[in-house]
């Protein structure tokens, strides 16, 4: 079944830091397997939601998306951004 990694930048500390984030963070989730479907701030809101940037990133499953967490290049995307943003990320289910 697939899944569903949703990260949400809830602040941006350090644009340069996220930029350094994304340059290693897009292959290495690619790499994992992982497609991207959205990422971006909204063009709507709704019922309290945020002017945040999101990003859906689809993957085979549950464990392809942990695994490509898990993996050193993603890791090391996460060095690079370090205190540069707050996110909230999670990995869903698909329906």
């Amino acid at each position: 079944m697939s899944a569903y990694w949703i990260c949400i930048y809830k602040a941006v500390h350090d644009p340069d830091k996220v930029a350094a984030y994304a340059e290693l963070a897009g292959p290495a989730l690619r790499g994992g397997r992982g497609r991207f479907l959205a990422r971006g701030l909204p063009e709507a809101t709704f019922e309290k939601g945020e002017e945040t940037r999101t990003v859906v990133i689809e993957f085979e499953s549950v464990e392809h998306a942990v695994a490509a967490h898990d993996s050193e290049g993603y890791q090391e995307a996460l060095r690079a951004l370090g205190d540069g943003a707050e996110r909230d990320m999670r990995i869903v289910p698909g329906a």
